[in-house]
């Protein structure tokens, strides 16, 4: 198991936002969070990070126990997040937005074989590779978050709400490239407001609702499953 919370609890303050939760992701996965704003989605992908602390239960990577570690050292060993909102370098070139991916890697000639392999996933980015941030799209500015994100070469990346904002045709095109992620042996763990795309794609999903997992299993079960199709499909 590439990825495993047991139990996990975390606060903001003295609400309780995740209330012991427990979910895994294995390696070459995609499993995707559903659920309503508030539900606890985007908390518990910071928790993986780091960024939000765990109050009490246990987060293993590679069988290890990280809760106690900093967000730079659990990226160090693999685990990488792109936040919601996108949250480029507006002021700086796509160029210079991936090399900042790839800050904490030392391995100059893979960098550049990464660089390369990013703008044969995203051709749009090697065509405005000298290009601003700012100026992009937002589906641009999406796509250059997620190929910032895999230039730290991750084992888990971490997408927050990727589709918040975009356009439907930005959309299936994103959704299409993190579908063929885990063929480069890069597990995903997706958050997403859109369910219908996310169980698309997702090989497995789990259903937050008010800090609580209520459901869990494969997409294929949770497509049919009536309440979320009542609640998170339109059906």
């Amino acid at each position: 198991m590439l990825l495993s919370a047991e139990k996990i609890h975390a606060c903001y303050g003295a609400v309780e936002v995740l209330k012991g939760i427990s979910f895994d992701v294995s390696a070459g996965e995609i499993v995707a969070l559903i659920g309503a704003n508030g539900a606890g989605k985007s908390t518990t992908l910071m928790a993986v990070s780091g960024i939000v602390p765990v109050n009490s239960g246990k987060i293993k990577f590679n069988g290890e126990p990280i809760q106690a570690l900093s967000t730079q050292k659990r990226v160090g060993l693999g685990i990488t997040q792109v936040p919601e909102g996108r949250r480029i370098f507006p002021q700086l070139t796509v160029l210079e937005n991936l090399e900042i991916g790839a800050s904490l890697r030392t391995d100059k000639a893979e960098i550049a074989r990464d660089m390369e392999r990013a703008f044969s996933i995203f051709p749009v980015l090697k065509q405005r590779r000298g290009q601003l941030g700012g100026t992009l799209s937002g589906g641009e500015q999406q796509m250059l978050a997620v190929a910032r994100g895999l230039m730290a070469r991750p084992k888990l990346l971490l997408l927050d709400e990727p589709s918040l904002g975009l356009a439907p045709k930005a959309v299936a095109a994103l959704f299409e490239v993190i579908r063929e992620i885990p063929k480069n042996g890069i597990a995903v763990l997706l958050v997403e407001q859109n369910a219908y795309q996310a169980l698309s794609i997702a090989h497995r999903a789990y259903v937050l609702e008010t800090g609580t997992i209520s459901l869990q299993g494969s997409s294929a079960e949770l497509r049919q499953n009536p309440g979320v199709k009542k609640a998170y499909l339109g059906g």
